[in-house]
């Protein structure tokens, strides 16, 4: 599933963020963000993906490796990025329908291990240890108001993992709500959101479609979609 931008993204991610930039000041050869962490949609395809966020300073290249230490991804940037570096990339794996690929085949593919990122930068290097986790929420049930230009997103709060999938403890950090190119991120005790009018009234006639992701305090993230109808 396609984010609008990588800003977006940090931004639902913030409080995890938060500690992985502390550590960072302490250690200025380390990335400021890194996140290793999977996406489950509940909704439409029933798919499962790996989503990478590295962001430091500076970097010419980048790799990611496993606990054999085994390269399981790489980029390098070339020409100018090669002298100028880079900051931030983010990036998802392919995300199969769990009725084409089976949980479990996918879990192997990435274990709850510890990962290392690796990067070189223009003048140093930089690492951080990720930890991914399998401890995947379910996703919340998601109904709309419609009120002329008033719509009110509600969700039911989230506690558990969905049906069939790891049994781990979940702790909700926080739910995202997407409508197009709107979107907030709010804490775990929130159960709506009132999309601004002014959004609403620039939408056209018709079904609107929107997100709802549970967010658990590993960084796992699962979405389940609704829509609205504007008339």
């Amino acid at each position: 599933m396609k984010r609008p931008n990588i800003s977006s993204c940090l931004a639902a991610a913030l409080f995890l963020a938060m500690g992985t930039a502390a550590a960072a000041q302490n250690n200025p050869n380390s990335f400021a963000i890194a996140r290793l962490y999977i996406e489950f949609n509940q909704s439409g395809r029933n798919d499962l993906g790996f989503h990478v966020v590295p962001d430091g300073e500076d970097w010419k290249a980048f790799k990611i490796l496993n606990p054999s230490e085994r390269t399981i991804f790489d980029a390098t940037g070339r020409a100018a990025y090669s002298d100028l570096g880079l900051t931030e990339i983010f990036f998802e794996g392919a995300e199969p329908s769990l009725d084409d690929v089976p949980l479990a085949t996918l879990l192997a593919l990435f274990p709850e291990v510890t990962y290392r990122y690796i990067g070189e930068q223009v003048d140093g290097s930089s690492s951080n240890r990720v930890t991914l986790s399998h401890a995947i929420p379910d996703g919340p049930r998601v109904t709309a108001t419609v009120n002329g230009d008033e719509v009110v997103i509600r969700w039911s709060p989230v506690a558990a993992p969905p049906l069939g999938l790891p049994n781990r403890k979940i702790k909700i950090v926080g739910y995202q709500m997407i409508v197009g190119s709107f979107q907030v991120t709010l804490p775990a005790a929130s159960s709506s959101v009132e999309v601004p009018e002014e959004f609403i009234a620039g939408l056209a006639a018709g079904s609107q479609p929107f997100e709802v992701l549970a967010i658990d305090v590993s960084g796992n993230q699962t979405i389940t979609k609704g829509e609205f109808e504007l008339e």
